[in-house]
């Protein structure tokens, strides 16, 4: 009961608050739904467990088919509340620059989008932008270092060894307990890596991390397998529950545990400030663009976990600890919501996750206001909202223009080193 008290408190806005504030513009950085793992039926996963992997209704890396019932459901909802507020009338043709949706060119991002569009925009028939072939990877989404050099290289890696007290092996020894649980999950002493006397157990302490220019940061050794079997496994659990653990009944608690193996990954690799100030910036600079603009009413960006993750270090937004889901802070096709509201003299944004729940991810359950999605308040550390829970857009504004700045005063090594004009 709590869940639908909190949701309809941030969405379904009291009459007195909708007296007060005019709904202007909605901004929407989503993360793509429930995809097939990115390297199923790969030699790695062939050769830790003697199992059979489940067989997905799509290939490799791309959308299932539940991940888009579930999107075009959260666009249902979406659709329902902008009307509520005003902002579109329902079954809208929105006008050319009204509304636009820009997902990154994978085929599971660019599904999502229009999954989401068909519940959103039924009638309008939405194009999706896209500025690459399938399955190429846009700039504008791919968090990778547009700059670099041995300071901030240095930087960046300091900051990875500072996040968990005792640094990366501290942190990665402290999922021990569900390393071991996986394995057992997997059988994995009876797989044909054990039995060709190679991989027994999951270790990492060979770690290492790799920081270099156009690339993502990386992470290599040995816990590398352990974050791609997690993601399988609760990719997983999410698809098909009762198939998921290869026979094994494992209670939620648990699989939230798994869960914190992938979360470690790409909280060291993609949530410290110095590295995301960088590898966030486009989506970083275009949210800006948008929040500023006069022209429009709905824009819908579509990428991945890395991209949520990355954009809140980079603005220092504090995410709120998820209910009912089993990834910690962006769970599988949430979406990190600015909200512009206006009271006739100044400009505020409201920021909130929205998320469907493990049993509505999994039940594909049509969401409404008598049945809605999580949706948890996002803070900005420093900032102090008003009375009404929002912030002032100007804050907000200098806020994304300090990280800018953070950004344009890198020096790139290649740059310096260019010979003069």
């Amino acid at each position: 009961m709590m869940a639908v008290i909190s949701a309809q408190a941030q969405i379904k806005r009291s009459d007195a608050f909708r007296a007060k504030y005019e709904l202007k513009e909605v901004v929407v950085m989503s993360r793509h739904n429930i995809r097939s793992p990115l390297t199923s039926g790969g030699a790695a996963y062939k050769r830790v467990t003697p199992y059979e992997w489940f067989k997905w209704t799509s290939p490799s890396s791309q959308l299932s088919l539940r991940g888009g019932v579930n999107e075009t459901a959260m666009g249902q909802f979406f659709r329902q509340w902008v009307v509520s507020e005003g902002l579109l009338p329902d079954n809208y043709r929105p006008k050319e620059e009204e509304v636009l949706f820009y997902a990154n060119s994978r085929q599971r991002t660019f599904s999502t989008a229009k999954y989401f569009s068909a519940g959103f925009l039924p009638f309008a028939n939405v194009e999706i932008t896209h500025k690459l072939a399938e399955d190429k990877m846009d700039p504008v989404f791919k968090p990778q270092f547009t700059k670099m050099n041995d300071k901030y290289r240095q930087q960046v890696l300091d900051e990875i060894e500072a996040k968990y007290k005792g640094g990366p092996q501290a942190w990665m020894q402290s999922v021990q307990p569900t390393l071991t649980l996986m394995e057992q999950i997997l059988d994995m002493a009876h797989s044909p890596a054990a039995l060709e006397g190679d991989t027994l157990h999951f270790w990492y302490n060979d770690t290492q991390f790799k920081i270099e220019k156009d690339d993502e940061p990386r992470m290599t050794g040995g816990y590398t397998l352990a974050n791609s079997v997690a993601d399988a496994l609760v990719l997983q659990c999410y698809e098909n529950e009762s198939m998921a653990a290869f026979g094994h009944e494992l209670s939620t608690e648990q699989w939230r545990d798994i869960c914190k193996v992938k979360e470690v990954y790409d909280a060291l690799l993609f949530t410290t400030h110095a590295a995301a100030i960088n590898i966030a910036y486009p989506l970083v600079s275009r949210i800006r663009e948008e929040l500023n603009r006069n022209d429009r009413k709905f824009m819908f960006l579509c990428g991945h976990d890395s991209n949520l993750a990355s954009i809140g270090a980079a603005l220092r937004l504090n995410y709120p600890k998820t209910e009912n889901a089993l990834e910690v802070h962006t769970p599988i096709g949430s979406k990190l919501v600015f909200e512009k509201w206006s009271d006739g003299n100044e400009t505020y944004v409201a920021i909130n996750l929205v998320y469907a729940s493990v049993s509505q991810l999994q039940n594909r359950t049509l969401l409404s206001f008598d049945v809605p999605p999580m949706v948890r308040p996002v803070s900005i550390e420093g900032l102090t909202p008003n009375a009404d829970g929002l912030y002032s857009l100007s804050d907000l504004d200098a806020r994304i223009a300090e990280a800018m700045a953070e950004y344009d005063a890198i020096e790139d090594a290649s740059t310096a080193l260019a010979p003069a004009a």
